[in-house]
């Protein structure tokens, strides 16, 4: 009987080089609702380097598990780069992981009564160090769209780790 996998490249790759760097990692998800930690820990093993991960959906959720500012998510909206790098500093932080990664987004169909757009997503990771932002405006479905906003978070991550050496 043949075996299939487990997991895609882009997760071994980002696995592997947390492994091999002896890092950890949480994750904060709002948009994607828990799929990057379900993607990190189709991967054997992973438990290594995957500390876990909070879904907070709501902005209650942001500020009472993430430590998000509620002045941050009136001025600059929960889908945002100040919001994102929030829950990226706060689940490294709760954790005490060496990374802590965020997505916040619009998936659709509906947009935000503040009119971002559809499919507009920010990525955060919080290092011990340094802080690293990216935007996204994706143009699929809810689901094509959670799907690239993970994808794109673990990718964001990788090359990040990549380039530092």
């Amino acid at each position: 009987m043949e075996t299939k996998m487990q997991g895609s490249a882009l997760e071994l790759l980002l696995g592997q080089a947390l492994a091999e760097r002896n890092e950890t990692l949480a994750t904060a998800e709002s948009c994607t609702g828990g799929l990057v930690g379900h993607l990190l820990t189709e991967i054997p093993g992973s438990s290594a380097y995957f500390l876990g991960g909070i879904v907070a959906y709501s902005n209650a959720a942001k500020v009472k598990l993430l430590n998000v500012a509620a002045l941050t998510l009136e001025k600059f909206g929960a889908v945002s780069r100040e919001t994102a790098i929030e829950m990226a500093d706060g689940v490294r932080s709760n954790f005490d992981a060496d990374f802590g990664i965020a997505v916040t987004g619009i998936a659709g169909p509906m947009g935000d009564p503040s009119d971002k757009p559809v499919g507009l997503t920010w990525l955060a990771i919080s290092s011990r160090t340094e802080t690293f932002t990216k935007s996204h405006q994706w143009q699929g479905d809810r689901s094509e769209n959670k799907r690239l906003s993970a994808n794109a978070l673990m990718e964001f991550l990788l090359k990040t780790i990549q380039s530092s050496g």
